[in-house]
């Protein structure tokens, strides 16, 4: 029976990272993991997978669109399915098998199975009990569906099916217009599938500023994705190796149908918790079914603590990463934090989203007294010779002190741009304070900058 300082239920990126925090701080940690690999959905089924075929499909679209108008003279390209997949797992492997080095050089125990807590103060996994003074729930979540929708992954696929489809179809419905969504639509459209989006409201990508929804939907729209809106899907059947999907209009009240040769859904996901014994611990749950923590992530089962996708919050790799740095910090009697306003969301298709803080619609909610700084990558020298022009940058920030309240970025580079307005929100700083700082030429930086010269007396170069 061994005995430890922590025991981290979950390898995923919250888990993983909060096991090396912890064992760098001098505990002795094992992290529990059921996979044959670690870094849990993020590395195996979702973020890396999925990027590297956003990649792959992005150079496709590149080759097919742009090549040509920069001189580069090509057979048109043809899609190697099986070595695209192959591409993906290789990166998979990759990063993988980093955090397995990763875990050896900190001297962190890997616990192979699934775990549970039989008692305070015990994780048992494989039929072996363990001791530990600390445990730390980082059981991440999985795809959620809809009444009426059973998914198979072949023909009715979650993120993770449609992840390794074993040809590329002909026609994909994809129902939810949010993150995964349409990435992964993004994917498969510049692969050649006709894409269907069906969603339940009336705008793409729920709680996203107003502004950037309407751009990117236009965008999506001319890169050949089609969108159904406001349309509350019944059911979904499959006959012959096809998909029929039932959807009712709901303003008008009609029933209507389409067929396809994959439905991805893609609505959402759910906290997993399955088999830890929570319940006959009395952990509470909020009504979600998230587990309930405190400010310092401990649950109401003295020495359990919980963070990541298993929590409250947004359900992002980068949060639960932190929450597992602040929680290592925090049991080794540090000061562990989180500032949970600065907190960046990114959507990975091309161009880029990228959001942090506050939207207007929150900013008016609330009653604050704000001020725009826009500025469209159209008047950026880079993006334009980049062929990436479309979007812009927006900074919102506080009418009277300029302190900077949110930032908006749809264009080339946004996920990487929006880093430094994070960084900037972080120490409290004001739209000039970004506008005064100088920003190499030729950069999409500068368009950062420019909007946050708009906040003052007006960017330069629109």
């Amino acid at each position: 029976m061994a005995s430890y300082d922590v025991i981290v239920i979950g390898s995923g990126p919250g888990g993983y990272v909060c096991a090396i925090r912890c064992a760098q701080l001098g505990l002795k940690t094992a992290c529990v993991e059921g996979r044959e690999t670690l870094g849990g959905t993020c590395l195996n089924v979702g973020c890396i997978p999925s990027k590297a075929l956003l990649h792959a499909s992005h150079q496709l679209h590149e080759a097919q669109h742009n090549f040509v108008k920069m001189g580069l003279i090509a057979e048109n390209p043809i899609v190697d399915w099986t070595k695209m997949q192959n591409y993906k797992k290789d990166v998979i492997e990759g990063n993988t098998k980093g955090i397995e080095f990763l875990f050896k050089k900190n001297k962190i125990d890997w616990l192979k199975g699934w775990g549970s807590i039989p008692a305070l103060g015990k994780v048992e996994v494989a039929g072996e009990l363990h001791i530990a003074k600390h445990i730390i729930i980082a059981s991440g979540s999985e795809p959620s569906s809809l009444p009426g929708i059973k998914i198979d992954e072949k023909i009715v696929v979650s993120s993770t099916g449609a992840l390794e489809l074993d040809k590329i179809p002909t026609k994909m419905v994809v129902i939810g217009a949010g993150v995964i969504g349409l990435e992964l639509g993004s994917v498969y459209a510049r692969l050649g599938v006709d894409v269907e989006v069906i969603e339940f409201l009336d705008q793409i990508t729920p709680g996203m500023d107003g502004e950037v929804q309407k751009t990117f939907q236009r965008i999506l729209k001319k890169q050949g994705l089609k969108f159904t809106m406001g349309a509350a899907v019944q059911s979904v059947s499959t006959k012959n190796k096809t998909a029929t999907v039932t959807y009712v209009k709901r303003k008008k009240e009609t029933e209507h149908q389409v067929e396809a040769d994959v439905v991805l859904v893609a609505t959402g996901r759910k906290p997993y918790a399955a088999g830890l014994g929570l319940e006959a611990l009395g952990i509470e749950m909020t009504k979600s079914g998230q587990i309930q923590t405190d400010a310092n992530y401990a649950t109401s089962a003295s020495g359990v603590y919980a963070i990541g996708d298993a929590i409250e919050g947004p359900m992002l790799a980068h949060k639960a990463e932190d929450e597992g740095m602040a929680i290592a910090e925090i049991l080794a009697g540090k000061a562990g934090h989180v500032n949970y306003n600065v907190i960046p969301g990114v959507i990975y298709t091309h161009p880029e989203v990228s959001s942090v803080g506050n939207t207007e619609d929150q900013l008016k909610e609330q009653g604050r007294d704000y001020k725009v700084g826009k500025f469209s990558f159209v008047g950026n020298g880079r993006a334009k010779a980049n062929f990436a022009s479309e979007g812009f940058v927006k900074i919102l920030a506080d009418k009277n002190t300029d302190r900077i309240l949110g930032a908006h970025i749809i264009g080339p580079m946004a996920g990487d741009l929006i880093h430094e307005i994070c960084v900037a929100m972080e120490f409290g700083a004001a739209a000039e304070d970004l506008a005064r700082t100088c920003h190499a030429h030729p950069t999409y930086s500068e368009a950062v900058r420019e909007a946050a010269l708009a906040c003052g007396n007006g960017a330069i170069h629109s």
